[in-house]
């Protein structure tokens, strides 16, 4: 099972292939393009379908100047039960080209995404975590009639309740963040300035382009380097440019030509991360297994040495079969730890250390080397 709550050491990174992400922008309805994709191809989709705002008329601020807001056809929808069978359409499709162990994120505001979120729970999705985007600049509200729109949702979905082995990249994010876990409330602007697409006409290219931020912290959260991500509203190519930067490949699919055109031209100009700057952690339980004893037949720790606590207050002596000793009780590296302390349990990898000449090492550090050795091999 990918999610885990406690990684290998950080010394232990996942190798990953030197192949370029692939990218393809597949231009026509999500729903008819999916279906020609193969089942069970995709590691990770994120969706940023329309929202049905349901604006009526022009939306003016206070001084009467129109406000450019969403009101394209393609977010008009006749009726509630139009959008639900839209929604329910391209989230079935999805689910087809997900792999078992996939998930799938879907962005919305309160007009649509209690909808979606019903939908998904209908098809057999299960929420994991429903994520708030909450806007550092958000867009006022002009009226003044309501509470200033300042945050968006995401729902993030595994593709069945069953599904155990999805990749949740927890000990990545928990580095990244000062080793606290992540939250569910991302404090994040909106795209503005040098990375809003714009028009031939110097206006934005597409009312609704999420920040590369976002889309970051979702692909680096829940794909690893060479998964396959796919956006069936594509728009301007956010996803697509991301996950070219994060060596991931990815599928995008658009029904507007204009769009399409200028997220390839995006996307192609993306110079993919070096490698190293890309290893993943790995988790406690992809780790080759390594025994205490393996540390003892190396030489990295010598039989009849004490190992001792951070604050060598226990020392227990180190047998040439790999189990230690703590006065008459004898037993492994955790069982010896807890009896050491009087718990139930212990991991003796994290609460042993030798001595050394630069002072204390944890065995979990030795532990590393082994398999930092054995992935080489």
């Amino acid at each position: 099972m990918v999610v885990s709550r406690s990684g290998a050491s950080l010394r232990t990174p996942r190798l990953s292939s030197e192949s370029a992400p692939s990218s393809h922008i597949l231009v026509g309805d999500c729903v008819a393009q999916m279906a020609k994709m193969p089942a069970a191809s995709v590691d990770l989709v994120f969706a940023d379908p329309p929202y049905n705002l349901q604006l009526q008329g022009d939306l003016k601020r206070p001084d009467d100047s129109r406000v450019d807001a969403v009101d394209d056809d393609w977010d008009k929808f006749s009726s509630f039960a139009a959008y639900d069978d839209f929604s329910r359409a391209w989230l079935t499709a999805c689910r087809r080209v997900m792999k078992p162990n996939a998930t799938l994120w879907v962005i919305g505001s309160y007009h649509n995404i209690f909808r979606v979120g019903a939908l998904l729970q209908d098809l057999g999705f299960w929420i994991l975590n429903d994520i708030v985007w909450r806007k550092s600049n958000p867009m006022p509200n002009f009226r003044g009639r309501r509470f200033t729109n300042a945050h968006e949702t995401l729902i993030w979905a595994a593709r069945e309740a069953a599904t155990r082995d999805y990749t949740f990249n927890y000990e990545a994010l928990k580095a990244g963040n000062d080793d606290i876990q992540m939250r569910s409330d991302w404090f994040l602007p909106l795209c503005t300035g040098e990375e809003r697409l714009k028009g031939r006409d110097g206006k934005k290219l597409h009312p609704t382009q999420k920040p590369e931020a976002l889309l970051a912290r979702v692909i680096l959260a829940a794909s690893r380097p060479d998964g396959v991500v796919l956006d069936p509203f594509c728009g301007s190519g956010t996803t697509g440019a991301v996950a070219r930067r994060l060596r991931r490949n990815f599928i995008g699919i658009e029904r507007h030509a204009e769009y399409a055109v200028a997220a390839r031209a995006r996307i192609e100009g993306i110079e993919p991360l070096a490698e190293p700057a890309l290893a993943s952690f790995m988790t406690a339980r992809e780790a080759p297994r390594v025994p205490f004893a393996t540390l003892v037949e190396r030489g990295l720790v010598t039989p009849g040495i004490k190992l001792v606590d951070a604050k060598r207050r226990h020392r227990a002596l180190v047998r040439a079969d790999g189990a230690i000793a703590l006065g008459e009780a004898v037993g492994s590296i955790h069982r010896i730890g807890a009896l050491a302390q009087g718990l139930e349990a212990c991991n003796g990898w994290t609460f042993w250390h030798v001595e050394t000449a630069q002072g204390l090492t944890v065995i979990d550090a030795l532990r590393a080397q082994v398999r930092a050795e054995m992935n080489a091999a």
